[in-house]
């Protein structure tokens, strides 16, 4: 069986869920308890993909106040893949996504110089005081070279599986895509899931 290691990056502002996130993506739980990541915290999880293909997640959680200093140049290095989230409750929290993503696009590339593949997440969609709208997500995910974007809810488990599959699924295809001796293309293209899904596409 081939293994594949990702480093995965999980930015964006503080208390918008990005540990909670993490914390429902990995060991299945939910606190409601806000506690404020101090510089980075590290996650792991192992995924099947297939029966040829395993992938170790490496999930790197940034501080929301990281952008401002010179550390996440050094957070970044190594990493295949992003996780950018918002609360959607909180304008300024997807305003300042834009910062984000400069961030990252200046700091860290595909080792073909291609941008990393990011996946923006809508969170807190559970929540009835929304205030960013659709279309505008929409419009900003295309303009920033977003691979998708999702609404999510950590509290109701609402896309997360569903988010983080479709990003392990672009970081394959583009590694396939870049080295085709990598693997064989249709176990890159139909991951085990329990909701049977097989998102994703090739170069």
């Amino acid at each position: 069986m081939r293994e594949h290691v990702m480093k995965i990056l999980i930015v964006g502002d503080g208390n918008v869920g990005k540990s909670s996130f993490v914390d429902r993506y990995v060991l299945g739980q939910f606190s409601g308890r806000y506690k404020m990541t101090m510089g980075v915290d590290f996650s792991l999880k192992i995924l099947h993909w297939s029966e040829r293909e395993k992938v170790r997640l490496q999930l790197w959680d940034i501080a929301g106040q990281e952008r401002f200093v010179s550390m996440t140049r050094i957070y970044y290095r190594g990493a295949v893949g992003c996780v950018m989230i918002f609360d959607l409750s909180d304008s300024r929290s997807f305003l300042n996504c834009r910062l984000w993503k400069q961030d990252l696009d200046l700091k860290s590339v595909l080792p073909n110089g291609q941008p990393l593949p990011c996946i923006l997440l809508a969170n807190k969609s559970d929540l009835s005081a929304r205030v960013v709208a659709t279309d505008t997500i929409e419009e900003f995910s295309k303009a920033n070279g977003f691979i998708a974007w999702m609404e999510t809810s950590v509290k109701k488990n609402t896309n997360i599986e569903e988010a983080m599959r479709r990003l392990v699924q672009e970081i394959l295809s583009l590694q396939f895509c870049l080295d085709p001796d990598l693997s064989d293309p249709t176990d890159l293209l139909k991951p085990q899931s329990e909701s049977g899904q097989t998102p994703g596409h090739c170069c």
